[in-house]
């Protein structure tokens, strides 16, 4: 079977083996002496925050068999400060980037809370990114971009996924975006 190697035009692109689909380089770069997803959290400056609690009836994460499943998370502060609007009148497509990008880091907060050390993560399989979005805007992609190019920073080749990028009328609270993740876990 020939997968198709697809390319977006302008766009920089590396080649997966895994896939055979060429992806967007992410526009975060990180040092190449940082070899642990910990040494390429320090040298993007993240220090990781206390695992969000849940806000609801819910637990932030599942582990089945070699795959950890994460609750959607939000573009929550340290101090609990929740970041709210509608994408596309009140925030910019910029500032949402900037809370999904903040989303990601919860994200991984959890994922070492749950596993104890990121390095069990063997590969991010898929991201669900909803946006708090006006009915007419459309850059939901660019939007959760903002998680996406933080794992392909922090996890290498392994934080490459699939994705869906969606918007919604409302989200809990009204925060700007919502993420939830699948990862697959080293033996």
């Amino acid at each position: 079977m020939v997968i198709p190697t697809v390319k977006a035009v302008g766009i920089a692109g590396t080649h997966s083996h895994d896939t055979g689909v060429c992806v967007t380089q992410s526009p975060i770069k990180v040092d190449a002496t940082a070899t642990t997803p910990y040494d390429r959290l320090a040298a993007l400056g993240i220090e990781l925050p206390p695992a969000p609690p849940p806000i609801a009836n819910f637990v932030t994460h599942v582990i089945e068999g070699n795959i950890l499943y994460l609750s959607g998370q939000g573009p929550r502060e340290a101090d609990g400060f929740l970041h709210t609007g509608k994408v596309g009148t009140e925030v910019s497509a910029e500032k949402a980037y900037s809370d999904a990008r903040l989303t990601g880091v919860n994200l991984l907060a959890v994922m070492h809370d749950a596993l104890g050390d990121l390095s069990r993560v063997r590969r991010v399989v898929k991201l669900l990114g909803m946006v708090n979005a006006a009915p007419d805007f459309g850059d939901h992609p660019q939007v959760i971009n903002g998680c996406s190019d933080l794992f392909n920073a922090v996890f290498g080749e392994a934080g490459q996924h699939a994705r869906s990028a969606v918007g919604f009328g409302s989200l809990p609270g009204n925060i700007t975006v919502e993420i939830e993740a699948i990862v697959a876990l080293h033996d």
